[in-house]
């Protein structure tokens, strides 16, 4: 049986009637478009004053993690920055370090913040815990260099798109419960929180042309937890892969989550937000009548993509005028 489903945003529904749309995601799919999941970022830095900085860490478990450092060329001036640790989306299974780069971009343009970006490890190649390692790991390794790297330590905060969002939603749990550094804002968009793939969306966008279908979400997390179908067998999965599964959302940093009404993630992201709010927590939810699934990064310049992109900067300028600039810890909520 067919669901009903939103209607699209007039403006999106026009753009992306000229977007061609993967009819699948399989390994052979995965292998041909991996090399096209990312845009190169000088376009992006083209006419910026930004200095760049390339480094590599070690990760937990000795692999090395590639980290892209962007910091406006006058923050040295105005003392330590705030600082936007950017997870990229990509289904966990493509896209690298400058995928939607532009997004954080932004905020490193408003509030002059220091933007770090990790290029996690992909499934299938990785599975289990080790893409949230690896973020946690660049994380913390911003944390710890943050003098040397000129940003305010009261004023990281974790953001990530999709893939990314589910992934900074996890590090942002694992920060919390290993009793480290917590961010002092998550924000998470459009993100992936749950390999059950049953929600009401989620069933709503099955075997329909779209940009990320139940099918090709199915393909990613069957990809992450390492089995041919469902869950592994035996195999426990951890809430810092799959946020849903956190039975504890209390403790966590002031929360920006959004979604498209027409996009699989839709109802994770409402719950996700209403068991914070259950938690006694401070989350903020848009959910944007006919936007599809990255709506705002594949078409930035529509309405209905400006009007996210803009809350959010606002919500982010709010988060960080409470927390008192080249303060030595975060502000409590």
């Amino acid at each position: 049986m067919t669901l009903p489903r939103p209607e699209l945003d007039p403006d999106l529904s026009a753009l992306i009637a000229d977007l061609p749309l993967m009819p699948q995601l399989d390994a052979e799919t995965l292998a041909q478009i991996r090399p096209f999941s990312s845009m190169p970022i000088e376009p992006l830095l083209d006419g910026r004053a930004i200095d760049r900085r390339e480094v590599t860490i070690d990760g937990p478990d000795g692999a090395r993690i590639p980290l892209s450092i962007l910091r406006p060329t006058q923050a040295e001036q105005s003392g330590p920055a705030p600082c936007v640790y950017w997870i990229h989306g990509g289904g966990m299974v493509m896209g690298d370090r400058y995928s939607q780069i532009d997004i954080p971009l932004q905020w490193l343009d408003r509030f002059g913040a220091v933007v770090i970006s990790v290029d996690y490890r992909l499934a299938p190649e990785v599975n289990g815990t080790t893409l949230v390692d690896d973020c946690y790991a660049g994380l913390l390794w911003a944390a710890d260099n943050a003098a040397e790297l000129g940003i305010d330590p009261a004023r990281i905060v974790v953001a990530g798109a999709s893939a990314g969002g589910g992934l900074a939603a996890g590090v942002t749990l694992m920060a919390r419960d290993r009793q480290t550094p917590v961010p002092v804002a998550q924000v998470l968009i459009g993100p992936m929180l749950d390999h059950r793939n049953d929600t009401v969306s989620s069933r709503q966008y099955a075997g329909v042309p779209a940009v990320w279908t139940r099918e090709m979400n199915e393909f990613g997390w069957r990809s992450v937890l390492a089995a041919s179908s469902g869950e592994p067998a035996g195999q426990q999965v951890s809430p810092y892969v799959s946020p849903a599964l956190a039975d504890d959302l209390s403790g966590l940093p002031r929360t920006y989550l959004d979604a498209g009404s027409a996009e699989v993630f839709r109802d994770e992201t409402v719950d996700y937000a209403t068991r914070i709010w259950a938690a006694g927590g401070h989350a903020e939810l848009h959910v944007w009548a006919g936007g599809f699934h990255g709506f705002d990064a594949l078409f930035p310049q529509a309405p209905l993509a400006a009007a996210a992109r803009s809350a959010r900067s606002d919500w982010l300028s709010r988060v960080l005028d409470m927390v008192p600039a080249h303060s030595n810890g975060r502000k409590e909520q």
